[in-house]
């Protein structure tokens, strides 16, 4: 069991497309192997922002599930349900499994253990993320484009962006208010 958690992760961050075109990848623990990455993602991430500012890593853990729902609604939605392509038949769980497997490369920051290491490390592993992220949707959608995968993929990244930026915004007062 342990070493098809282990096999998953690295075919991940081997970008291997076949990892989301097998389905005996998506099988009973799939949806259980998805969680731990995005938790230990999630936690790796709290563990490298911690070589500069003092982050909550059970929150971030946390925070990781959310965002895990919240990329996999957007994609399901906006890929299967917006723009399909005509071949595009798939499950809302199989797509949360995708998700979570394609954010493996972010276990990479486990290694930005000095501030210098930080920003290289969490900027690559972004893209290396978002490059997994383009390849999943491709393959599990059964879509035709790797164009058409980057689309779905980039406005749902421009969805969370602006959520979260309005979250926070809002919480810090910032938001532009007329006042007449």
């Amino acid at each position: 069991m342990f070493g098809e958690f282990l096999n998953i992760i690295f075919r991940s961050i081997k970008l291997d497309r076949s990892l989301y075109s097998d389905n005996k990848n998506f099988g009973e623990a799939s949806i259980y192997f998805a969680g731990l990455i995005m938790i230990l993602d999630g936690i790796a991430g709290a563990v490298a922002a911690n070589t500069v500012i003092k982050t909550a890593i059970a929150l971030s853990g946390l925070t990781a599930i959310l965002t895990w729902f919240v990329w996999a609604i957007l994609i399901f939605v906006i890929g299967v349900k917006l723009f399909p392509d005509r071949q595009t038949k798939v499950s809302f769980k199989k797509v949360l499994t995708a998700i979570g497997f394609a954010h493996a490369p972010g276990l990479l920051r486990f290694f930005a253990i000095t501030p210098d290491l930080m920003i290289p490390i969490i900027f690559l592993t972004q893209f290396w993320i978002f490059a997994a992220l383009i390849i999943s949707t491709k393959h599990v959608l059964n879509l035709k484009s790797n164009f058409k995968s980057f689309g779905i993929v980039f406005l749902s990244f421009l969805i969370i962006a602006f959520l979260s930026i309005s979250f926070v915004m809002s919480r810090m007062n910032a938001l532009p208010i007329n006042h007449i």
